[in-house]
């Protein structure tokens, strides 16, 4: 057990989520060594699944509609974005990591973080809630409608279980990911849209930006 919580829990972090932390990552440590590897890699690289599905995106995208491309394009920008808002709530907030200001903790799966990277909202929980519900709003189909929050969920779930971040840090995290996705992606869309549909029209670009089998011009929303 960690005695480095000798610090005190942050005023402004809930008891019941410092209790369920020391849960989940009491849970983690008794759980096998190939586990402790997984998750150690896995709560890196399933943002590797949202990479992969921005590109698959903008591959379905060059069939479809000028708007429908227009969002594929904005994902990674807005994710970006997010991920800049993210970073100035945690340098105001300045929540230490339960790593270190929480007592009688299991040795968590991954090193914690350095002084000075604050814990609250999650990085990756942001990342991962602004990536999943752009992608929603661009693929519009059940399927990933239901994927991709999941695997938003599992990253989150994953950076309390290697004892990275307080179960609020990725709640929180997730909401304002989701969140600034949704407004940037509505407040940036009809320009991005334009842009695309003007881009659309220079030969060069056509390729990248829409497949050489499907019509010319704006595509209409029962091909999307």
């Amino acid at each position: 057990m960690l005695e480095q919580g000798a610090q005190q829990v942050n005023a402004a972090v809930p008891d019941f989520s410092a209790d369920l932390y020391r849960e989940v990552t009491g849970f983690a440590a008794t759980t096998p060594g190939w586990v402790h590897a997984v998750a150690g890699v896995a709560t890196q690289g399933i943002l590797l699944v949202f990479a992969a599905a921005f590109v698959a995106a903008w591959w379905r995208a060059r069939r479809s509609t000028a708007r429908t491309m227009a969002l594929a394009l904005l994902v990674p920008v807005i994710v970006v974005a997010a991920y800049a808002v993210n970073e100035v709530i945690k340098a105001l907030v300045q929540e230490e990591r339960p790593c270190r200001a929480v007592a009688r903790i299991a040795q968590p799966l991954v090193a914690c973080p350095d002084p000075g990277d604050w814990s609250f909202p999650s990085n990756h929980s942001v990342i991962a809630g602004a990536a999943a519900v752009t992608l929603v709003i661009a693929w519009r189909q059940v399927a990933m409608s239901v994927l991709l929050p999941c695997v938003a969920l599992l990253e989150g779930f994953s950076r309390v279980f290697v004892g990275a971040h307080y179960p609020h840090d990725v709640l929180v995290g997730l909401m304002v990911g989701a969140f600034a996705a949704a407004l940037l992606a509505l407040a940036a869309l009809g320009q991005a849209t334009r842009f695309v549909e003007s881009l659309r029209e220079r030969p060069a670009l056509r390729p990248v930006l829409q497949a050489e089998d499907s019509e010319p011009g704006p595509l209409t929303e029962a091909r999307r």
